[in-house]
């Protein structure tokens, strides 16, 4: 397994500014139909929208989007923000 990828982005999510996205590449054990740039597809649908977090943990939000639709195809997004970070960081993504 690889080291978690970095992407630039410029978005905003539950209000804050968004200018990077960093995935784990957790999901390539057991999804390999899916790749970075299918995430990044699938993060640009959180644009200018607001979630609820399903978990704290400390500074930690964490959060599940499922039912996401691409492209015909269903997903479930798995991610986290950081109190005052100017990131999103993937934690797992799958087909449904």
């Amino acid at each position: 397994m690889s080291e978690r990828r970095s992407y630039a982005v410029k978005m905003r999510v539950n209000g804050r500014n968004i200018n990077e996205v960093v995935i784990d590449p957790h999901y390539e054990t057991k999804h390999p139909d899916i790749d970075d740039a299918l995430i990044l597809q699938l993060v640009k649908y959180l644009d200018g929208k607001e979630f609820l977090p399903e978990e704290y943990e400390g500074e930690w939000e964490f959060f599940m989007l499922d039912r996401l639709e691409h492209q015909g195809k269903l997903y479930r997004l798995v991610w986290c923000m950081r109190d005052r970070c100017v990131f999103i960081g993937v934690i797992n993504c799958f087909r449904r």
